[in-house]
């Protein structure tokens, strides 16, 4: 068994989750196939995540990617929250997880009064006005309401996001005043030529440890929204196997894949300013390893906010926030000002401006 001390497993982490570790990508793209999957509730954060992780990028490169390129692709994924991912990969991704999410959501569908025909008529309804071209949320909702349905609250809002478990359709490019649309998914996303079942479980688990690692199974269930029943025998299968290598990690085990290999024995101030939601943060049910305890308030101040923070060879050294301007002020933690190295902070408020403004 690997052990690990938290510095390294830290520096570990951060490497694979290209956060740190010197670890930057090229193209949005390419930081995708590193991190595997950027949350993307607010989709400027996300586009601030892929920023963080990459060198040289700009915003309009990332909507480029997600629309011209159709290179990658926002849709609801793991726990059924919202994720950019590669394109390629959203058709496995959406069959191994979207079942379990449609059954969580029949409840809801009954309360907002969406029986069997409803939800019908609203599948339809969406497939034909889609046909003409990218619509968003508002604009879909008046063709429900000239089909009949009650498109009030939030009913649009869980048709279009049934439609898109069903696999029908998906989001599609921006516009340029900042609003999703969607398309049919037949007309914007490959084929789906990815595994199904246990397979995609596996290819799930470790393309999570590629890029979460060190890790435990409750993280990556956690994560994933499969839960351990699914989860432990894959995980059971890979060990046996020989891919996954087991580590204790302080006084955790935790496992990695076995070619992992930390950038190098000591930190180098790598500093990131990552966005609110940052994956680097939501990955993990034990957060030790990244932020101090006595820290966890001003990272998750509660209704279920996470704040941007600057975070040093993978540990969180402050918060920063941004105002109306687009300006960025950083709050290091402490009152000591070499905890968070001034140079490369400086770079990465550059960098932030610079990739707002392009």
């Amino acid at each position: 068994m690997r052990e690990l001390g938290p510095v390294q497993a830290r520096l570990l982490r951060a490497w694979s989750q290209g956060v740190g570790g010197g670890r930057r990508a090229t193209s949005p793209a390419a930081v995708l196939e590193g991190c595997l999957a950027v949350q993307a509730q607010d989709l400027k954060a996300a586009a601030l995540g892929i920023r963080t992780r990459g060198s040289g990028l700009t915003e309009a490169d990332v909507y480029r990617a997600l629309g011209a390129e159709r290179s990658l692709v926002r849709g609801w994924f793991m726990r059924g929250t919202l994720y950019v991912v590669p394109a390629a990969d959203a058709g496995w991704l959406r069959e191994l997880l979207a079942p379990q999410l449609l059954r969580r959501s029949e409840r809801r569908y009954r309360e907002l009064g969406l029986g069997p025909a409803e939800l019908a008529l609203g599948e339809r309804v969406i497939a034909e006005a889609l046909a003409d071209g990218p619509l968003t949320r508002d604009e879909l909702a008046v063709r429900m309401t000239g089909a009949g349905l009650d498109a009030s609250g939030q009913v649009p809002f869980h048709l279009v996001r049934r439609s898109a478990l069903l696999g029908t359709v998906c989001f599609g490019p921006v516009r340029e005043d900042g609003s999703a649309t969607y398309v049919l998914a037949d007309d914007w996303l490959p084929a789906s030529t990815g595994p199904s079942g246990a397979d995609a479980v596996r290819k799930l688990l470790l393309g999570y440890l590629a890029a979460h690692g060190p890790a435990t199974p409750a993280d990556f269930a956690t994560w994933s929204g499969l839960g351990q029943p699914a989860v432990r025998p894959v995980w059971k299968e890979l060990l046996t196997a020989g891919r996954l290598e087991p580590c204790r990690v302080a006084d955790l085990d935790g496992y990695a894949l076995p070619a992992d290999t930390p950038p190098g024995p000591e930190p180098t101030g790598d500093v990131r300013l990552l966005p609110a939601y940052d994956n680097y943060l939501v990955g993990f049910k034990d957060r030790r390893l990244s932020v101090e305890p006595e820290h966890e308030r001003r990272v998750w101040p509660g209704g279920g906010q996470i704040n941007p923070t600057i975070v040093v060879d993978g540990l969180v050294r402050g918060v920063w926030r941004r105002d109306r301007t687009r300006a960025v002020t950083p709050e290091p933690f402490g009152s000591d000002p070499g905890v968070v190295p001034a140079e490369a902070l400086a770079g990465e408020l550059r960098d932030i401006a610079r990739f707002l403004a392009a």
